[in-house]
């Protein structure tokens, strides 16, 4: 009798332990944490953009420290996939069928989350607020329920640039690209062809894609300054955007220059010699903290806060940090609209109903919208200029047609 009684108790307290662990019956969600997991770039030549999910990390530990969302911690698992798509595969395949994630959340670049949706989609798990401005990813919602976006699409961003163009320089600009030809790049291209209309036949002399794997881009812009263009835009990445500044100057070509969001990081404008990059134009919609006009912003004190205490070794002046922490902001407020029940398709409904105006890394001005319908959540943004070594912003929060 006394064994039957110690069974039935180790076997209840089995069943609490369970109870406990997933409450909710959602896999990742238990009475006190939700797992959220993602991957990136945090070796190689992309690794700056690990700043992204570093920057998440750093936020959602100081949102527990405050109590969590709806009485739970979250616990973010990211792996490295060096920006190789098919390691962004195997790492979403063992968050997903080892880690039991809830969700995932920001995953690290376009082609990463290309080679992922299908694979996450059929398994019904989010893939929210990716780090990516694929235009793909908020117009084939019907295809992918699961996934949605964060930054500023791509097509947008070149329209943009085709905008200010038509406005500054119609008649006499002569227009060189270079792009990287995937997904990415192309996307880019296109909404700046769309965005020039009619113009775009006479306007652009000269367009040259490169592949990503390739070491450099020397051949390239000697091509494009060949070509013999006033104006240059780099539809590129990382090390590539970083080329092609520096070639233009050894060359002795001084157009003017569009640089593409995802290499206008301050850390990759800082070049030798400072007039390398002068004039440069880009977008933003998250506050720079190296830029001045943000030195003394309350979001930009904020994040400085908490990368000093939750992101060892981190820079404050760390534009790709603060991107991060834009993206978990609003992560934590779809979790919260969720609610206490938490399920997958909660979130989705959540994340696909968004008004934030409040987000503190944000730029005046540009807030996460959503609907069913219309799922890209930032949709506006600023351009900038660099000018003795930091960005400028001017001119208007503005968006495009999508």
């Amino acid at each position: 009798m006394t064994r039957n009684l110690c069974a039935l108790a180790l076997a209840a307290l089995a069943l609490a332990g369970i109870a406990a662990a997933s409450t909710s019956g959602t896999p990742g969600v238990s009475s006190t944490t939700i797992t959220l997991g993602s991957s990136g770039p945090l070796t190689g030549e992309a690794a700056a953009a690990a700043g992204v999910l570093r920057g998440a990390e750093g936020y959602f530990k100081y949102v527990n420290a405050r109590g969590g969302v709806n009485g739970r911690k979250i616990d973010f698992k990211y792996l490295d996939d060096g920006y190789d798509p098919s390691r962004t595969v195997q790492n979403v395949r063992q968050l997903i069928q080892q880690d039991n994630v809830f969700a995932l959340f920001s995953v690290v670049g376009t082609n990463g989350n290309l080679a992922i949706r299908d694979f996450a989609n059929a398994s019904g798990v989010p893939t929210v607020f990716s780090a990516s401005g694929a235009t793909t990813f908020g117009k084939e919602y019907a295809k992918y329920p699961w996934t949605i976006g964060y930054l500023p699409p791509y097509a947008e961003e070149g329209q943009l640039y085709a905008k200010h163009i038509l406005a500054t320089n119609a008649k006499k600009a002569k227009i060189a690209v270079l792009y990287q030809s995937d997904d990415y790049g192309k996307d880019v291209l296109a909404g700046f062809r769309k965005g020039l209309g009619a113009k775009a036949r006479s306007l652009i002399v000269q367009t040259v894609g490169y592949d990503p794997t390739a070491s450099d881009v020397q051949s390239q812009v000697a091509q494009l300054k060949a070509s013999g263009a006033n104006t240059f835009c780099i539809f590129a990445f990382g090390k590539f955007a970083i080329q092609s500044f520096v070639y233009a100057n050894k060359l002795g070509w001084k157009p003017q220059i569009y640089v593409n969001d995802v290499a206008s990081a301050s850390s990759i404008m800082l070049l030798n010699p400072q007039s390398t990059a002068e004039g440069a134009i880009s977008i933003l919609w998250g506050k720079d903290p190296a830029t001045p006009k943000f030195k003394k912003d309350a979001g930009t004190a904020l994040g400085a806060k908490i990368v000093k205490k939750y992101i060892p070794g981190g820079n404050p002046s760390d534009g790709f940090l603060i991107a991060g922490m834009a993206e978990a902001f609003s992560m934590v407020d779809a979790l919260k609209a969720a609610g206490k029940n938490l399920t997958r398709k909660g979130l989705m409904n959540a994340v696909t109903h968004m008004n934030e105006a409040n987000n503190p890394f944000l730029v005046p001005g540009v807030k996460v919208h959503t609907t069913p319908t219309f799922r890209f959540p930032i949709a506006s943004a600023q351009l900038q200029r660099w000018h003795n070594r930091h960005w400028e912003p001017f001119g208007g929060v503005q968006s495009a047609k999508l």
